[in-house]
């Protein structure tokens, strides 16, 4: 049995697959809510700001508010706004700028403090990163809001924003400073936002490194599941070892009981 009070509960992966609802995952959530666990849903999507995460999430059927959702954009914010007067690139969609703004970020295409990336996909283009380069070649700090190696598209295996961000970080011999899983400080400001401590919180996702290896070298337990780009063979040359597999997010409810 999972002696955990309280989940970090990735989405992507893990509730849905290209937009389409995993069979059992409504009623494992509405299971927590009605036996008093908490849990916050901890992304590294980076292509959406967390209203519309929320949004997009009502539309496959979840009844879930954003103040529950957790993402690097809101945890970048949160860390560059500690900073005064700072100014930011950002190579994302126009969409994730807006959690920028909300937290007062200027924004800014030259003479940048910042060189934030995000799930640019199709924007990741020579000259989007040429950009980037020489911003970061003339001082300014690279951040990465996820450093992931690729996610399940609906066609496939897609490239996400970890080999652009290693690429940056070849090219100017500069490090990337991480913000989403597995990056510790993302996990803690997901714990404080949670009001949970790492011994009684289990994460829950779909990638053997990011998700439960990044959760367990902050002292959680790391649950794997057999969906999204859950792949054998990954878990098998791994190194890490998930405390707990499901088939799917839907066998959770039958840990729990008693």
């Amino acid at each position: 049995m999972i002696g955990a009070k309280s989940f970090l509960i990735d989405l992507d992966g893990v509730l849905y697959v290209d937009k389409v609802p995993l069979k059992g995952a409504n009623e494992s959530i509405r299971y927590l809510d009605e036996n008093g666990y908490r849990y916050r849903f901890v992304s590294n999507t980076t292509s959406k700001c967390r209203s519309s995460l929320a949004a997009l999430l009502g539309e496959m059927g979840f009844d879930i508010p954003e103040e529950r959702i957790f993402t690097p954009s809101i945890a970048a914010a949160e860390r560059i706004g500690g900073e005064r007067d700072k100014r930011c690139f950002l190579l994302t969609k126009e969409d994730v700028k807006r959690d920028f703004q909300d937290a007062g970020i200027s924004l800014a295409e030259e003479d940048a403090d910042f060189v934030v990336i995000c799930d640019a996909e199709d924007l990741f283009t020579f000259d989007h990163l040429n950009r980037a380069f020489r911003l970061i070649m003339e001082g300014a700090k690279i951040v990465a809001l996820e450093k992931d190696r690729y996610w399940m598209g609906s066609d496939g295996l897609c490239l996400s924003v970890g080999p652009f961000a290693t690429a940056l970080e070849y090219a100017t011999g500069k490090e990337v400073e991480v913000m989403g899983k597995p990056s510790k400080e993302f996990f803690l400001m997901a714990l404080m936002d949670l009001g949970a401590v790492p011994e009684e919180t289990a994460m829950i996702g779909d990638d053997i490194n990011t998700d439960v290896g990044g959760a367990q070298d902050m002292g959680m337990m790391g649950i794997l599941v057999k969906t999204g780009k859950y792949r054998k063979e990954l878990v098998e040359s791994s190194s890490v070892t998930p405390d707990l597999t499901l088939e799917s997010i839907a066998e959770l409810r039958d840990h729990l009981r008693e």
